[in-house]
């Protein structure tokens, strides 16, 4: 499983996105506002799931704002980190 499979199912499980199935995620598409539509509160949730399964801290909100943008950049966010 990539990087990116495992994070739209971690996110679908996560915060509950029962209708939503991983591949009908677009991995460019925005996570918040008119994208997936996650919110702040999803965005708090999403820091924890991401420590919880891969380990990785988000330090703060630009590092988070950076991450949280796509599949794409929370993936490439993911592989970084997991390289250092």
């Amino acid at each position: 499983m990539t990087v990116k499979e495992q994070l739209k199912k971690i996110i679908i499980e996560g915060i509950n996105l029962e209708e939503i199935r991983p591949e009908q995620i677009v991995d460019s598409a925005p996570l918040f506002g008119e994208g997936l539509g996650l919110d702040s509160l999803d965005a708090v949730e999403l820091v924890v799931l991401i420590q919880k399964h891969f380990g990785i801290e988000i330090k703060d909100m630009e590092e988070g704002r950076e991450a949280f943008r796509s599949i794409d950049s929370l993936a490439a966010f993911v592989e970084e980190r997991r390289k250092g």
